[in-house]
């Protein structure tokens, strides 16, 4: 595939056939487009070392089968991504092995990946089983997950929202820690890509107030949002904000459960989000060892692309 000097050029989309893998490709395609990135389209094949003996075909002409239907896969997404984006160059390869930690290996050869929220095959589930899960927590990259909300009608990624710049915004989440820079730094690049304002999302209690703000002294809940837009704008955002002087940026500080209030933000009418950047994990005694559950609750309800950037991930 292509090395990891270009690794910061290529946009990786896993493929296996289904609606919801074609959804990505074409979102993949129109980020190419904006970041002047190769599309690089990958199928993975999960071919067990042993086969039924009865009536499984030799395991040879099993292999043959089963790498021809994952190039016919490719070469309909490959279509599907060039009437997207007809001057992109797109690449295409077939994988052979597990299907998780094939794309894990391949996200080190990628600015990022994206993977339909549903699909066949070895990405079926993907929400709740382990594909995209492991790729989100472990890649060596940020993954982007496009959706298809419950009842199969189009998604804004379907319908082109983020591929119309200034037609919503970016949202992002942000805790107490330096560990979401990551994600902010994404989200500034992508809004800037994007032509579109950031929304930046802190979500409040006691414990987090205790935690990363010590030095707040809080008389009311108003009192506590008030200084907090404060600390988040001066502390955690100065910097981004000058790299992406383009960016105009909201703070909003909410208090609640972070995923419910990260997907409020996201779904207000005046300026829905085209994209939610989310971290892998934020805190807590599991720090590090997977996807936390906020990200996971955004991943399963919000009906727009969720971006997964973790912590010492290339960007």
């Amino acid at each position: 595939m292509t090395s990891n000097a270009d690794a910061r050029h290529t946009i990786l989309v896993g493929v296996d056939g289904s609606d919801s893998a074609r959804r990505a490709a074409c979102w993949g395609a129109r980020e190419a487009r904006r970041r002047g990135a190769v599309l690089s389209l990958v199928h993975v094949c999960y071919i067990p070392d042993t086969l039924p003996r009865y009536p499984a075909p030799p395991k040879e002409r099993f292999d043959e089968a089963m790498v021809e239907a994952g190039e016919s896969t490719l070469s309909e997404a490959k279509d599907a991504a060039l009437a997207e984006a007809p001057d992109i160059q797109v690449e295409t390869y077939v994988h052979i092995g597990p299907v998780a930690a094939t794309l894990v290996a391949e996200s080190k050869n990628a600015r990022l990946v994206v993977l339909g929220s549903r699909g066949l095959g070895g990405f079926a589930g993907l929400l709740v089983g382990s594909v995209g899960v492991t790729l989100a927590a472990h890649g060596a990259c940020p993954v982007v997950v496009v959706p298809k909300d419950g009842d199969g009608r189009e998604t804004p990624a379907d319908v082109g929202l983020g591929d119309v710049d200034g037609a919503g915004c970016v949202v992002v989440g942000i805790d107490g820690s330096r560990r979401s820079d990551p994600a902010v730094e994404f989200a500034f690049d992508a809004a800037s890509q994007r032509g579109v304002p950031l929304v930046a999302v802190h979500v409040w209690n006691q414990a987090t107030i205790d935690t990363d703000w010590p030095e707040l002294s809080i008389a009311t809940s108003h009192e506590a949002e008030g200084q907090l837009e404060s600390l988040v704008a001066s502390e955690r955002l100065a910097g981004w904000r000058e790299k992406y002087p383009d960016v105009e940026v909201t703070v909003r500080v909410r208090r609640g459960r972070p995923a419910e209030m990260l997907l409020e933000e996201a779904g207000r009418e005046e300026a829905p989000a085209e994209l939610i950047v989310v971290g892998s994990r934020g805190r807590g005694p599991l720090l590090g060892l997977g996807l936390g559950s906020v990200s996971q609750k955004v991943l399963h309800h919000a009906g727009v692309p969720v971006a997964i950037v973790r912590s010492g991930a290339q960007a």
